[in-house]
């Protein structure tokens, strides 16, 4: 064998030695965010009346083990303040939220991060709130202050911490106890209000979809219409920026490796095994989307809002 001949093959030799090394390496790299951590915990709030029990847990537990290929365990918490803990602690790597209860575990740690969120069969991706008069008795948003406006229980989402927050972002005078507000016993009773003549305005809500247009599908002006309030008789004066849904989320430091099957997993659950994808989400049947911080800007406007009310 001849030197260049040699000195080629050496080559080569060394050009494999080095490929298998980075094979090798990122081999090791793939299974050692698994080795780290060893079980992988999901948190979720249990149904009322539920106790500790999750409907479909084998089955849940069966799919999630395969997307990521390692031991899945699911822990059940009494409520969302209890989940905000364990994921904050390290004790859960996924938590199942709210969209306020998301937006509260940033708030609380700053070490989450959406990963996908429900939609429903129409395309709603979540809902915003709406001012909604009646016969023009309130003429522009400018006026509300002069008039009777329906308001829903404070914990409302649409219909109270919604609105209430929206305007108050955009510099309208306007508080829980504001004497212009009146406030319902709930939704439903806020909704009364307006058709019976005891309030000018009122506050509701509509879903929309991921581009923030609203889907016609449902909300506050479809029930006025169905209570025999003509739809010609309504007008909406303003209307907030949209509440996505509540999201899946991890922790900011789960391996990127995880954070994509898990992805790949849930936004394609719906269409692959619909019958899991039901045990996982029982209220949204459009199946799951990716989501991002952003998305739950408003979600974190009301946490704040609230949190400085509290003060």
């Amino acid at each position: 064998m001849g030197k260049g001949t040699r000195s080629a093959a050496s080559r080569t030799l060394r050009t494999c030695a080095v490929a298998l090394a980075v094979l090798s390496a990122a081999s090791s790299a793939r299974a050692d965010w698994r080795d780290d951590i060893g079980t992988f915990r999901i948190g979720i709030v249990a149904e009322p009346g539920g106790g500790n029990t999750v409907p479909g847990l084998a089955r849940l537990t069966d799919a999630y083990t395969n997307a990521l290929g390692m031991k899945v365990e699911f822990v059940v918490a009494r409520d969302y303040a209890a989940l905000i803990e364990a994921q904050a602690s390290g004790r859960v790597q996924y938590a199942i939220y709210s969209a306020l209860a998301y937006a509260a575990a940033s708030e609380r740690c700053g070490c989450v991060e959406p990963l996908v969120a429900p939609v429903d069969a129409d395309g709603a991706a979540g809902i915003r709130s709406v001012l909604v008069t009646r016969d023009r008795k309130v003429p522009d948003l400018a006026a509300m202050a002069s008039h009777r406006i329906a308001v829903a229980p404070a914990d409302n989402v649409g219909g109270s911490l919604l609105p209430l927050t929206g305007l108050a972002g955009q510099g309208v005078k306007i508080a829980d106890d504001s004497p212009f507000l009146t406030r319902a016993v709930s939704a439903t009773a806020a909704e009364t209000m307006l058709g019976d003549g005891e309030a000018d305005g009122l506050f509701g809500w509509e879903p929309v979809g991921a581009d923030g247009r609203p889907t016609d599908t449902g909300g506050t002006i479809m029930r006025l219409e169905a209570a025999g309030i003509p739809k010609t008789s309504l007008r909406v004066l303003w209307t907030s920026a949209p509440l996505r849904y509540g999201p899946h989320a991890v922790r900011s430091d789960l391996d990127a490796e995880a954070k994509r099957r898990l992805a790949v997993f849930l936004t394609n659950l719906k269409s692959l095994t619909p019958d899991v994808y039901d045990l996982l989400e029982s209220t949204h049947s459009g199946g799951f989307e990716l989501a991002v911080s952003k998305d739950y800007a408003t979600a974190l406007a009301i946490v704040r809002r609230e949190a400085g009310g509290r003060e």
